[in-house]
Formats: structure tokens, sequence, C-alpha cells
């Protein structure tokens, strides 16, 4: 019987904010893992433990969710006035492929973490005591991110009383600003218009129907609807969805529908290689919900409801970058997000999700005809599960 030694390559097993992923240092990597393309794809398949049939990932590091099936790779920046390069890579569960379209807001949070302990950042701009203003190139989107990380007798503090929901257990807070993350020459709304009407084709029992949505680009490429207009309240758990296999291929008709009108695809079939954006997400109105831990929210406690799907499947709280999206599109007056949190000018708003509630603020304005965003804020927390080396097979890249 042939065989063949497995591999051990340094990495760190980190959690950020509502997401988990396999962390390296870009130097780290085998050789040929250094640059872009199909053996570093497969290297981080095997790593995950994708594509799974099973859909588990059983034989690798994957959580069989979309918040845990993700992989980070970090350098020291070449860009100017930058301490790091960040590089997001989403790996499919059942599929042999990883979607490199797209940031994960999450996992930003612990990208500042790990980027000082890896010795990525200059141990001139890290404070004994107090907060170290870690700055990154957020590679796949080319757009800055600043990650505030505080720092204890010179290191990562990782611990603290900071409550997320989604994460069990409080941390460290970890603010995280996106900079300008539409450029003023860029189109935030791709089709010019805060509001369209998107022509969704019958599949299944789903007839053919045309719906409003908001479509704009701002942190990551989402499309929103209406709750109503989809037959949901708006306040629906993850078994309200995910269950549904009917519902879901009626998400990803809308969702590759909506990348088609966005110009983010040429035919509706890419739809399938490009499963990371965008996001289409559903609002409505505030009011009374339970969320998946049992916690009952008074619609007094938030703006409104938010429920988004990433990779498929309705996510269990809300992604870092679909926040973005949300603050900046609450910001602009007469988006579908803005009228379901009542309309008018707001810098921030506070929504609910599966998991409990998010505050996000956004600074938009309008520069000639079209609008922008300085930037948008949450906060997060980041703390490191396990390091060392993951193993994998040597002729599995």
């Amino acid at each position: 019987m042939s065989s063949v030694a497995q591999v051990k390559i340094p990495a760190t097993y980190m959690r950020g904010g509502t997401s988990k992923g396999v962390f390296f240092n870009l130097t780290d990597l085998p050789e040929r893992c250094q640059i872009a393309g199909q053996a570093r794809d497969n290297m981080l398949l095997r790593v995950i433990g994708s594509p799974d049939p099973y859909g588990k990932q059983t034989d690798g590091m994957g959580g069989a969710t979309s918040s845990t099936s993700k992989t980070v790779i970090l350098a020291k920046s070449a860009e100017v006035d930058h301490d790091v390069d960040y590089l997001f890579g989403q790996v499919a569960i059942d599929k042999a492929f990883v979607d490199w379209s797209g940031n994960c807001g999450n996992l930003t949070a612990a990208v500042g973490s790990f980027a000082i302990m890896s010795g990525l950042v200059a141990a001139s701009r890290i404070p004994e005591n107090g907060i170290c203003t870690v700055r990154i190139w957020q590679k796949n989107i080319s757009k800055t991110i600043i990650a505030c990380v505080p720092i204890t007798h010179g290191q990562v503090q990782e611990t603290g009383d900071f409550e997320l929901d989604g994460v069990t257990f409080p941390a460290a807070e970890v603010p995280v600003e996106f900079i300008a993350p539409v450029d003023p020459s860029e189109a935030m709304f791709p089709t010019g218009n805060v509001i369209d009407e998107l022509a969704v084709p019958a599949i299944g029992s789903f007839e053919a129907a045309t719906v409003k949505v908001t479509m704009i680009s701002a942190g990551i490429p989402t499309i929103f609807l209406n709750a109503e207009d989809i037959g949901y309240t708006g306040t629906e758990l993850q078994e309200a969805i995910n269950n549904d296999e009917a519902a879901l291929a009626r998400f990803e008709t809308i969702r590759a529908a909506g990348a088609l009108k966005m110009g983010l695809i040429n035919n509706v079939s890419e739809a399938v290689a490009r499963q990371h954006t965008p996001k289409v997400a559903f609002v409505s109105a505030a009011k009374d919900y339970v969320t998946s831990s049992g916690k009952a929210v008074c619609a007094a406690d938030i703006d409104l409801h938010v429920r988004a799907l990433s990779m498929g499947k309705l996510h269990h709280a809300m992604m870092g970058t679909a926040a973005v999206a949300i603050g900046t599109a609450a910001a602009i007056p007469g988006t579908l997000v803005n009228l379901a949190a009542g309309g008018g000018e707001r810098d921030a708003v506070v929504f609910g999700h599966p998991s409990g509630t998010l505050k996000v603020g956004a600074q938009a304005s309008k520069l000639n005809g079209m609008w922008t965003v300085n930037k948008a804020i949450m906060s997060r927390s980041a703390r490191v599960l396990m390091e060392g080396w993951v193993c994998i097979p040597a002729d599995s890249f």
C-alpha cells in the first residue's frame, strides 16, 4: 500500500466576532501555496475538510457552517500607512472551491490580534497598556479597516466583559472601523436606485414574481428585501428557513437574479461559483421576539429586524460585512433598510438578528449626486482558540 507523509503548517485557530477560522502567516505556507492559484486553494480545502458530501467537514478544521468554514492569510503590508495585508478565503462545505470575492467582517476583529501576536505590527506601535490601532489592508476588496486592539502589559488582551450576542462567553471589546467601504468613484447602488424591482423567475412551487429590493455595495454586496413581500415576519430563526429546502432554493434564485442585475455576474449560471457574494437579507419593522438562546427582546430596544443568508443558509447571527451594509443602507433615506427602521436621517441603528441585537453606525453623505459613506463602525471581540500546526497529507496540494 502506498502512502504519503503529512505536512505540518503553522496555524492559529481563532474566533473573531461570531465566526471562527484558521489563520496563517503567508511566509509559513508551503512555497507553492504562497501565491494565488489552485495549489493554495487545494491546501485550504484540505485544511478545512472540503469538499465533504456528508456536509460535516469531519476530516478538517471546518465546523460545517458558513461561519466556521473560513481561512485567513496575513502578511506584512506592502501598502503605505498599513500594518498588515489581510486575505480572506470562504471555503465551500460540499463543493471544491474557495471564494475570494469578499471580506469577512467578523474575522476582521481577530486580524489585528493575530497581526500583533505574529510580529506583523512594528513593536514601536504597540503600547505597554492601552489601544493598538492596527491598520489593515483588506486585499479581497482593496479597502482599509482599522482594528482597535486592547493591550495589557504589552500583550494582546483577549478576555474582558464585552458581551456579543451570538457568542456565549464575554471577551475584550475590539472596535472595528471600515474606512470608506465605498469609494466615491464607485456606485454604492449599482443600478443608481435606492429601491429597484427585481424580477425573480419561478422555481419549484414558487411562481415568478417581482419584488422590491435595495441592492447596495458597502461592506459586501447585499440584496435587501421586505420580509412580508416574501412571506415572512422578519423574526424568523434558523430552523424556519434552513429546514425548508424550497425556500432556500428560492433565496438562491433571488440571489442569482440580484447578482446579475448588480453586474456582479454576466449570467445567472455563474452565481453557483460565487456563493460568498452577494448576500441576501430581509428586513422588517421592530417587534418583540425571542432569540435562539431563549432571550426575549423588546421592540422598543431595536430599530428593525434583519435576517441574512450566507453560503445558502440563514446566518445564526449577522455577518460583519453585512452589518456594514445594514448600517450604510439605514443611513440613506428611502432604502428598504431605512424605511424598516422608521425612515429619516440616522447615523446608527440597533437591529435584531436570530441571536440577539447589534448596533452599527455609518456616516453617509451625498457628493455630486452620488451617495458615499466615510466609515462604518461596530464592536466585536476575538480570541485565540488553539495555536500550533495544522496537518494535511503532502499530496493535498
